[in-house]
């Protein structure tokens, strides 16, 4: 059996053009979910993982549709091979139905690791080297009265969130984040 599968990021995004190219391609079952591509726990795909079976196809339009990340689709890829499943992404030429297919898709893959890993080294580099001039990296840290005045409002219970953000100049995630510290203490 074919499946297809068919992701956009957000709810305000269409997936049409994918449909239609997955339903040229002759998937019989579109998996379709609107969410972000770096989440690992997509409802729709684990479905579509739960019913594949030998001699199946998995189509994508793209292979950012299926992952974000090289080392989930290498992870997929290795399911789909262990599965005798085909995988096919039809905008990037990719069939791992033949040899070159398998070639290509691994190659692309091991770029991407490659381009992600020299990036990592890049910016360890160059915090390494701002470090040895005395700057620091990283977000700065906010004000201990600052901090200490949202904990207080929040404390009192008088205070919404919003009101206790404004106040202090706090986000609402580095609120949450030192009131988590709190809580695990």
């Amino acid at each position: 059996m074919i499946f297809g599968y068919a992701r956009v990021s957000t709810e305000e995004q269409n997936l049409d053009m994918q449909i239609d190219s997955l339903l040229q391609y002759g998937a019989e079952k579109i998996y379709q979910e609107k969410m972000t591509g770096t989440r690992k726990d997509r409802q729709q795909l684990e479905e579509l993982l739960k019913v594949l079976r030998k001699g199946d196809k998995v189509v994508v339009y793209k292979l950012d549709r299926i992952s974000r990340s090289t080392k989930h689709l290498i992870e997929l890829s290795e399911l789909f091979n262990e599965m005798s499943v085909d995988f096919i992404s039809i905008h990037d030429n990719i069939d791992t139905s033949t040899a070159m297919g398998k070639f290509f898709f691994r190659t692309m893959a091991s770029i991407a690791e490659l381009e992600r890993d020299i990036i990592s080294e890049r910016t360890k580099s160059g915090l390494k080297a701002a470090r040895a001039r005395g700057k620091k990296g990283g977000r700065p840290s906010k004000k201990t009265d600052k901090v200490q005045m949202a904990l207080k409002m929040y404390g009192s219970k008088e205070y919404s969130i919003k009101e206790i953000t404004e106040a202090t100049g706090l986000g609402k995630t580095t609120l949450y984040r030192y009131l988590n510290q709190i809580d695990s203490k």
